[in-house]
This record gives C-alpha cells, structure tokens and sequence, in this order.
C-alpha cells in the first residue's frame, strides 16, 4: 500500500465516516492468560469514548512505510491452502461474528508474542462504500466495490504512577490514584490490503511501533511469511557493510556522497508526489561509489556483502539507511552535527601530519550560548 492509500482507510477512523458498529478483544495478564473478553457496541459508548477507542485503532496505520508500516505478501500456496491465511479469511468473512475464529486468532497471538505486560487485543471490522472518481477528479455518488476489512491492534495496558492532584471544586490537594491506562498500538496489521483502491487479499499491512524490532514471532505465527529487518537494524547493516568493504576508501566525501545523493532522490520523490514507495538497490549505492572513484575490488566487496546482508535482489527504502536531517561526524571525544544541505562546510585534511576535522565558521559562531569572535 502507497500513503495515498493508507491515508484514505485512516479517514475511515472518525465516528462519522466509520461503518465499524463494535470493537471485539480480550485483555490478557502479564502471565499470558486471558482476564476477559468483550464485544463493545460503539453505538452504546459516549462520543468522546468513541473518539478515543477509534483514535488508537487509527495509530495502527500511522508511521513510516518500510519503517513502521511493512507490507506483507502472501504465496500463492498460502491463499489456497494455508491455515494461517484460511484464519484470516474467516475472521474477514464473518464480520468478526465467528466465536470458534476469533478465540482461535487470540490464542496464536497469545502463544506467541511475549510483551511483559498485560494487553489488549483489539478487533475491529469495517465495510468501507469505495467511491468513484473520474480523470478530473470529480467525485461520483456511486460505489465502484465495497472493501471489506479488519483491523487488529496489540495495546500494551500500563499501570499509571500515583501522583498528587488539586481539585479546584474542593479547593483541596488530594492523591490520585493508580490506575490501568490502555496505550498507544505496540503492533497491529489490517486485512486485507487496499491496493489500488481494492481489496488484495495476497497482501496485509503490517505496523510495528517500535522500529527496532518488529516481532518476527508474531508475523510467523499470523502470517507464516516473512518480514525484513527492522529499520533501525537495516541503518545499522548497511553503515557496517559500507565500513568494512570500502575500507581505506571509506573517507568523508564517499560518506558524504552517500548521504547527499540518497537524500536527494528522497526530496525528489517527495517533490514528484509519487505514490508508489521509494526504493533503493544495491546498484545504486554502487553507482554513488563508483562515481566518487572507490576501486572496482572494493566496489564488488561491497556488493557481495550486500547480498550476504539483506539478499541480492532487495530493495530498501533509502530513508531507512540515511538520517536525511542531520550529518554527524564523531570522534571519542567530539560530536558534531551539520545541516545536510551544509555539509560543504566541513572537510577533512591532514595538516603537519595530524589528521584534522575542519569547520568553516564565518559568523555566528556561539559557545555554550555566547556568540564570539574568531581573530
């Protein structure tokens, strides 16, 4: 799924434009046991309780794609035989109404993902009338199809600390006391995927909160597919390749190259408001190289590795390689960080024989706050 996708199934999470009539889940202890289930009438819940329950439904699709929100594909054995797919299938096609479906889902989850906590798992379907646009753009009254999903959303329940409250009505100071609060989605995924404005049941959307792990147990067990690396690993891999197969040839300016061209077919992208995700491959990267004069051995060091690492023919989202706002140069004992767009101002030289970080500094130079002056 492409943002434009995805922010058109998030409109969907406002009380006037959902079709969603409740909210199915169970709260499950620190133990892995199941406290309690419930099926909520949204109808029956105060609006501003609605508003909230449908708020944290919608961060399930909020974050990055290819960071927070990964597309998962189904083999095409899997729609045709697999268990896993036939599960999610069912759950779809009964409106989440299936008792025997819906316990046999919360027992794969609970079985298999270990968060230290007590949370909630939430379930909700929805029945959304895809209306038509014409080349102009003219919205028609009529549906084109109608995309029937579910959403799920793994909420971590945290106790909140106590604290000390005053109470204008009361002119008085007075404990508040702990209680239970639900948070924000740890993981989630709908089903199926809205590509090109229709249901493609070959694929679900995936979010993960955290971008440094991404509970590959949970996606196997669900989804019996998998998941690249975290995002915050993929950053990681990709610096240690770079390192180690470019070697000597790995100076300031070949770093400096990278980050500089990949951001720039980032601003590119978003400039084009082109829908489809950006991706990079390890030709790119090699061409960056090769363009900075990094030597042919080290240039195929670098694209063996990379097969190693994340596979010969994988595509990454760029901006989960670079950090596009901000350059950073660090030594043992300093750090410093420059505006990408300025990184002209910075540059390495060996002076004397002692390698030096230069930084040009015309005005405006402050320490600890205080402007000064450099005679």
């Amino acid at each position: 799924m492409n943002e434009k996708e995805i922010a058109e199934i998030r409109r969907r999470f406002r009380p006037e434009k959902s079709n969603i009539t409740r909210i199915r889940g169970c709260y499950v202890n620190d133990q892995r046991e199941i406290v309690s289930e419930f099926s909520q009438p949204l109808g029956l819940m105060p609006q501003e309780e609605t508003e909230e329950l449908l708020a944290i439904l919608k961060k399930t699709l909020s974050g990055a794609i290819g960071k927070n929100l990964i597309d998962i594909e189904f083999a095409t054995q899997q729609v045709l035989e697999g268990e896993e797919h036939k599960l999610l299938m069912a759950l779809k096609d009964s409106s989440l109404e299936s008792d025997d479906a819906v316990r046999e889902f919360y027992g794969r989850v609970i079985q298999t993902l270990d968060m230290e906590v007590h949370y909630l798992i939430l379930l909700a379907y929805d029945q959304y009338d895809v209306p038509y646009y014409t080349k102009d753009g003219e919205k028609q009254e009529d549906s084109s199809e109608v995309f029937s999903y579910f959403l799920c959303s793994v909420c971590p329940v945290k106790l909140t600390k106590p604290a000390l409250g005053y109470y204008v009505s009361e002119n008085s100071f007075r404990n508040i006391r702990t209680d239970w609060v639900v948070s924000a989605p740890e993981l989630g995924f709908l089903f199926p995927a809205f590509n090109d404005r229709s249901a493609n049941i070959y694929n679900a959307l995936y979010y993960s909160r955290n971008i440094a792990e991404n509970h590959t147990e949970f996606v196997d067990t669900i989804f019996k597919s998998e998941i690249p690396m975290p995002a915050a690993a993929q950053k990681e891999t990709f610096q240690a390749v770079l390192e180690e197969t470019v070697a000597e040839d790995c100076s300031f300016d070949v770093v400096q190259a990278v980050q500089g061209q990949l951001s720039e077919m980032i601003e590119e992208h978003k400039n084009n408001k082109e829908e489809d995700p950006l991706v990079v491959s390890k030709k790119t990267v090699k061409g960056i190289l090769e363009s900075c004069g990094v030597s042919e051995d080290r240039v195929t060091a670098f694209e063996e590795k990379f097969d190693m690492e994340f596979g010969a023919d994988t595509e990454i989202s760029p901006r989960n390689l670079i950090d596009t706002k901000q350059l950073e140069v660090r030594t043992p004992d300093v750090t410093i960080r420059v505006n990408p767009e300025r990184n002209d101002l910075v540059e390495t030289r060996i002076i004397d024989g002692t390698k030096y970080i230069l930084i040009r500094a015309d005005e405006g130079v402050e320490v600890n706050g205080v402007n000064i002056h450099i005679s």
